[in-house]
């Protein structure tokens, strides 16, 4: 019997369910459903067209998906339209049909497109398609336990955190407090605050790693302060930071720089690697 035809379609949010049961059954069965919803349907406003797109059978069933998630960003005074590739799953028997999925989200004009989290072949695929990558040059950190530093606080309260939090650090909050794979911390002292969103990932199937995925307020502030940062992560189960440079702004602490740190890929017209950053997608999102 020869295969169904196959066509390309958007993804719309009456269609979250039907995505969202296929990436936890084909994707990553341990991201529920629930949680692959979060992504299609993420907490800030939505500016993009749609949510991606989906191979779909001439009998109605999903063969494959590319969600994308899609922000307004500010980029040296510019507005910027960004499309986070966020996650790519297609049937094997399929996956000649892949292309129309990727040639559907590129094809889009106007758009910078990211690539955060690219596995396998993708990477080697995304650099044909004209994708640079970003330079994610990484420290894995030992976190130790330290005593409380006098005229230091740390907290991941909300009412701190809402309240101190000021112009863009403000805006990036309230855009992520709900965002899933995302935690919160402040930090205060000396008189200036510094403001850490990190996420908690899973290496060689043990999930103890904290990756910082933005710094807001006074870099110094978070530099001077690293020592009670990693003591206040280990106390919540997270014995190594994944510190990337870039994020970070230094380099610091017992630990080694990784031969092969995980790639990130953009595309796009005047736009700088140093411009990427990892909010308003899939790494805040799902948590895996």
């Amino acid at each position: 019997m020869s295969k169904p035809g196959v066509s390309t379609h958007p993804i719309y949010s009456e269609d979250s369910l039907a995505v969202s049961e296929f990436l936890h059954e084909n994707l990553n069965i341990q991201v529920s459903t629930k949680a692959w919803s979060r992504l299609i349907l993420p907490p800030w406003k939505q500016t993009g067209p749609n949510h991606g797109f989906q191979l779909v059978t001439d009998e109605g069933m999903v063969v494959g998906v590319y969600v994308a998630v899609y922000s307004q960003r500010d980029m040296n005074g510019t507005t910027v339209d960004v499309c986070n590739l966020a996650a790519f799953c297609v049937l094997e028997p399929f996956r000649t049909h892949s292309l129309k999925l990727i040639r559907a989200l590129l094809g889009q004009p106007g758009f910078v497109f990211t690539d955060l989290s690219p596995s396998g072949n993708v990477v080697a695929m995304n650099e044909r398609l004209g994708f640079h990558r970003v330079d994610t040059a990484t420290r894995l950190v030992v976190n130790l336990p330290r005593l409380p530093r006098r005229g230091l606080r740390l907290t991941s309260s909300a009412i701190a955190l809402e309240s101190i939090l000021t112009n863009r650090d403000a805006a990036v909050y309230r855009d992520h407090r709900r965002a899933a794979a995302v935690e919160h911390l402040l930090i205060e002292g000396f008189g200036e605050y510094g403001y850490l969103m990190y996420r908690r990932d899973r290496r060689k199937g043990l999930r103890m790693f904290a990756t910082p995925l933005f710094v807001g307020g006074s870099a110094a502030c978070i530099e001077s302060a690293w020592g009670a940062i990693r003591s206040h992560l280990l106390g919540k189960g997270l014995v190594f930071t994944l510190a990337e440079h870039r994020i970070l702004g230094f380099s610091r602490g017992l630990g080694t720089e990784l031969s092969n740190p995980r790639s990130k890929m953009f595309r796009g017209s005047g736009i700088r690697s140093e411009d990427v950053d990892y909010l308003y997608s899939e790494l805040t999102l799902v948590a895996w």
